[in-house]
């Protein structure tokens, strides 16, 4: 026979609310050294935008000094910055890139 304790026997579910990952936007500023060409390439092969998308965000960086490529999670972001750098210290350009919290 069967001793059934329902304090010790009931398992209790508790449903946990997943918070949504905190997300970063990646920023580029602008600086008087980089071409526009070069910023456009940057945006196409770091971000994957479109000619038109690249254009249309490197003049915003061109005229307010600073222009969101994206919105990712931290270590995207973080990486797809370092890339910026990577790309821009590598072609010999000061190019600077950050993240900030949306």
């Amino acid at each position: 026979m069967s001793q059934f304790k329902p304090q010790e026997d009931l398992v209790t579910l508790t449903k946990q609310k997943l918070k949504p990952p905190v997300q970063f936007k990646v920023l580029l500023h602008n600086d008087d050294y980089t071409t526009m060409d070069f910023v456009v390439r940057v945006l196409e092969a770091v971000f994957h935008k479109t000619a038109d998308e690249a254009i249309q965000i490197m003049l915003q960086v061109h005229k307010t000094g600073v222009g969101i490529c994206g919105v990712y999670s931290y270590e995207v972001a973080e990486t797809k910055v370092e890339a910026v750098h990577e790309m821009a210290r590598q072609n010999e350009f000061p190019l600077k890139a950050s993240m900030e919290e949306v």
